[in-house]
């Protein structure tokens, strides 16, 4: 439509607009607008009746609450979002995509894991601790290390800490407890770790040495824990975190990367600061290159419960089995009671920034949301810091907030995280490296150094989302095996925030 609006399927009765129009502009034939439409927000094509149907993606984001001209500006006051889709009647296995893009390549440069499963694409050396209260002196203990120790291992990546806000104060044998344990235990194995294992505790905390080393108890030994209580005095303390750390950092630098197959390979999808052209560039483009590594035989995990559950039967209809959709349902199930349980409804989500950006409902950011997950069928569906056990694409199911989502991801070992955009995140992990995609020019041009793929180029006319999808694919090959996304290279990271739904107390 001459890049004023973009329309996403035959059906829909509105469109977007691709930058800011005024009254008058003639959007297609016949239709003007007839008051000034902001970039990203929604066009009515036709007149929507007050109760009837207004539809994007050719889905219903729910009933116009009051009568909606042709060519007027579509605000989320004027509609009456839908109801959630019933989880008892979901459709599995019925719509299993067999045709999905060939990549061109099938090998990347990584680092094979001692500890067998997924590769690691960095070589880190992580510090893991059992509770928040320690985090002071690691941190301190953490510079000394990077300034003075790390400069004689060139092989070795960084130095970080597992830093959390867990470990006392909570019901550690609570309903939905075993969440956080899970999600710490399993980034303690992560892959890019290289099977060290490295952990400061204070002595008194409710998550103690053993239950964290509870899957692993060989690992709970002198050569690997630290307990402050048991030292004598800040220097000894920091001595010891130290001459640790050493030892560990001895063993790491002899990883060397090597060729591995795309099957080693475990690449994390989430998005953040959505906008209305998340769904139509971003998100797609990352959807299509998630497809090419699952069919060069590699995993692709996407997540946020938040955000599919009003997209659930289509992501049912992919779910290779009975079994797998079950397993979604009881995810979306979860986060039901959830909502239920603390008397409040899923209109909590859109954020106001997302209105901002266009985006009216939740439905309506479900149906962006999900378009990141591409076309692969579901092979498997993750509880919470689950490891995966297969290959393929996978929903891992995770709360929306970006900065729970991510170690979520990682505790599922994902070895590099995309991560799309429409108004900006300046997001980032320590443990694995992350590519931002942006999906407008402006955010580009607004965050030139901190967005790596720029989709923004396919709501204007100026690229296809399979050119996209193939320069982001390129992008993740060449970072999995070394290099530095912009967040990267500014060693921007954000500390961990755990999923922990338990009472404190």
């Amino acid at each position: 439509m001459d890049n004023l609006v973009v329309k996403i399927n035959r059906q829909d009765n509105v469109a977007v607009a691709v930058k800011d129009l005024k009254t008058g502009t003639e959007i297609i034939t016949g239709v003007k607008t007839i008051n000034d439409i902001p970039q990203a927000h929604k066009i009515a094509l036709e007149e929507i009746p007050c109760g009837y149907n207004v539809i994007r993606y050719g889905v219903v984001l729910g009933q116009a609450s009051v009568d909606i001209h042709a060519g007027e500006w579509v605000q989320e006051t004027m509609i009456e979002a839908a109801e959630s889709p019933d989880l008892d009647y979901l459709e599995f296995a019925t719509d299993l995509e067999t045709d999905l893009p060939e990549p061109p390549a099938h090998t990347w440069m990584g680092y094979r894991n001692p500890n067998g499963g997924y590769a690691g694409t960095r070589n880190i050396l992580a510090i893991q601790t059992t509770v928040q209260c320690v985090s002071g002196v690691l941190n301190i203990a953490l510079r000394k290390i990077k300034n003075e120790i790390l400069p004689k291992y060139p092989n070795v990546d960084d130095v970080i800490a597992i830093n959390h806000p867990y470990g006392c104060g909570v019901a550690i044998d609570a309903d939905n407890s075993e969440i956080p344990q899970r999600i710490l235990k399993n980034i303690a194995r992560h892959p890019n770790f290289g099977g060290q294992f490295m952990l400061v505790s204070l002595g008194c905390e409710k998550f103690t040495v053993e239950r964290f080393c509870s899957e692993f108890p060989e690992l709970n030994t002198p050569e690997n824990v630290i307990v402050l209580q048991e030292q004598k005095g800040m220097r000894n303390m920091l001595d010891a975190i130290c001459t640790m750390a050493e030892k560990k950092l001895q063993v790491l630098n002899e990883r060397k990367r090597e060729e591995l197959p795309l099957s080693d390979l475990l690449v994390g999808m989430q998005c953040g600061g959505s906008d209305a052209f998340s769904g139509i560039s971003a998100n797609p483009a990352a959807g299509r290159a998630g497809d090419m590594i699952v069919q060069g035989g590699g995993t692709v995990m996407f997540s946020e419960v938040t955000e599919v559950r009003d997209a659930v039967p289509m992501l049912a209809r992919r779910c290779v089995n009975e079994e797998v959709g079950r397993k979604l349902a009881a995810e979306m199930r979860w986060y039901d009671n959830y909502l239920n349980a603390s008397h409040v409804d899923r209109s909590a989500n859109p954020t106001p920034g997302n209105h901002k950006g266009g985006l009216s409902n939740i439905v309506e950011k479900a149906m962006g949301s999900v378009a990141k997950s591409g076309r692969s069928p579901i092979v498997e569906v993750l509880s919470p810091g689950e490891r995966p056990t297969k290959h393929g694409k996978i929903f891992a199911a995770t709360p929306a907030s970006d900065l729970v989502c991510g170690p979520c991801q990682l505790a599922s070992g994902m070895g590099l995280e995309v991560f799309m955009t429409g108004r900006g995140m300046p997001y980032s992990l320590a443990a694995a490296p992350v590519i931002k995609v942006c999906s407008r020019n402006e955010m580009k041009e607004q965050w030139e150094d901190l967005i790596d793929i720029n989709a923004g180029s396919v709501e204007t006319g100026e690229k296809t989302v399979e050119d996209v999808s193939l320069e982001l694919f390129n992008e993740i090959i060449a970072v999995a095996s070394g290099k530095k996304p912009f967040a990267e290279e500014y060693e921007l990271a954000n500390d961990l925030c755990i999923f922990n739904p338990a009472p404190i107390t």
